[in-house]
């Protein structure tokens, strides 16, 4: 590592929060699947900010779109109508078959109000006695690291010191049906919601049986109770459908959307649900000064609308099979020794696991995908041994190839090294 980049990283150490712990590079420029270093260095990115740049950095139409209208007019709060959030809510609401959107800033605020909205409709149209309504959620879940996001968490990390926590959560395993059925049969009167990740994220990947979901909808349908699903990361065209969902054949009754709403240009977030649930709130009971800016209107409209009309979507469901071909060959390869023992995903949301060893940990991959030449490859493991990849969706087969060799030889590498 160069000095410049020693400087930078001592720079933000000395005067910043240690509440991340980086790959060690500093990226100064970025285009399309692309990266580059302080030194100049090029890297292919294939964690894309964690799916926030799918349509890849610095999309010439995003920035356009974003310059147009930064030098017209970007924030009037919603104390006044301003002409960009109609257009973008009535061609989103279409897109995805709602009647309603509103406007948030991050994921974690579309998540909050996902979980407000729902408590809102389970008092005042299911009829749930007050302050009594209940969520469930799925252990090893993540959708931000607010008081209520942790309160619904079981990560011992985001959760240590921070308490109190919220009530009102109850926490099932991931992927079995059972354990809903059998909370819905116990307490369906109080139980607004059922939260969920179509495929869990930050938990490493992890791809449910192919009939989960449409499992717990139905036994939503049956209580009365709101399936919610945080297609955060999952969604605009992630896993090869616009929404996860969509691979269940599920219609969630309220979607949370953020990361790739705006491309990476800027924080924006938003739920989508129907008139039942969403007119339950009235003025005065929900806002952001920022939701629904004029900027972010005109950046996220123009950012699903690349995705569609640039295939993005269908270009992630094909080069997702391709990875997964690639890395199961990887896996099965006699000169990697068993150092990859797992590959799953769906789309362009991949995981591979590695076995942990001295010198040959995930964080040793990542490492060593980083310092490969004459490019380099940007991952960062989750959950210890679990390197997730997740390249811009604007990738093309022969970078994806190429993303392919440099962990190809990456792992096969550090497997020589072994003994």
């Amino acid at each position: 590592m160069s000095e410049k980049q020693k400087q930078m990283i001592e720079l933000e150490d000395r005067h910043g929060a240690h509440n991340y712990a980086p790959i060690p590079v500093v990226l100064s420029r970025g285009e399309g699947p692309y990266v580059w270093d302080v030194d100049g260095k090029q890297h292919l990115d294939f964690l894309a900010a964690y799916s926030a740049v799918n349509q890849g950095h610095c999309h010439p139409r995003l920035v356009a779109a974003m310059t147009k209208q930064a030098s017209k007019l970007t924030l009037t709060s919603r104390a006044f109508y301003n002409d960009c959030l109609g257009p973008y809510i009535e061609y989103m609401t279409k897109l995805l078959g709602y009647d309603r959107l509103l406007p948030m800033n991050t994921g974690v605020e579309g998540s909050e109000t996902s979980i407000k909205l729902a408590r809102k409709w389970a008092y005042q149209v299911k009829g749930v006695p007050a302050n009594e309504a209940r969520v469930i959620v799925a252990k090893k879940n993540f959708w931000g690291r607010s008081i209520a996001a942790i309160s619904a968490s079981d990560d011992p990390v985001a959760r240590n010191n921070f308490g109190p926590f919220l009530t009102g959560f109850d926490a099932v395993p991931y992927n079995d049906v059972a354990a809903i059925e059998k909370l819905l049969e116990k307490q369906a009167k109080v139980t607004a919601a059922v939260m969920l990740e179509p495929i869990q994220g930050e938990a490493g990947v992890v791809v449910p049986d192919d009939d989960y979901l449409a499992k717990v909808h139905a036994l939503c349908k049956k209580h009365r109770v709101l399936l919610i699903c945080d297609e955060v990361q999952t969604g605009l065209g992630r896993t090869g459908k616009m929404l996860a969902s969509e691979w269940s054949g599920v219609k969630p009754d309220i979607v949370v959307l953020g990361k790739a709403l705006s491309g990476g240009m800027m924080p924006v977030s938003a739920v989508l649900t129907n008139d039942e649930v969403m007119l339950t709130l009235r003025p005065g009971e929900h806002g952001s000064t920022y939701g629904g800016n004029p900027l972010s209107c005109v950046v996220a409209h123009e950012a699903v609308k690349v995705l569609v009309e640039e295939g993005m979507i269908e270009n992630s469901r094909r080069l997702g099979e391709i990875f997964r071909e690639e890395m199961t060959k990887l896996q099965h390869d006699p000169a990697s020794k068993g150092m990859v023992t797992a590959v799953r995903g769906k789309g362009l949301m991949n995981a591979v696991v590695i076995h942990p060893t001295p010198g040959q940990s995930a964080m040793d991959v990542c490492m060593a995908m980083r310092d490969a030449q004459p490019m380099g490859l940007l991952a960062k493991p989750t959950h210890s041994n679990t390197i997730r990849f997740a390249p811009p969706l604007v990738i093309n087969e022969q970078q994806l190839r190429q993303g392919c060799d440099i962990i190809k030889e990456t792992v096969h590498k550090l497997a020589a090294k072994s003994k």
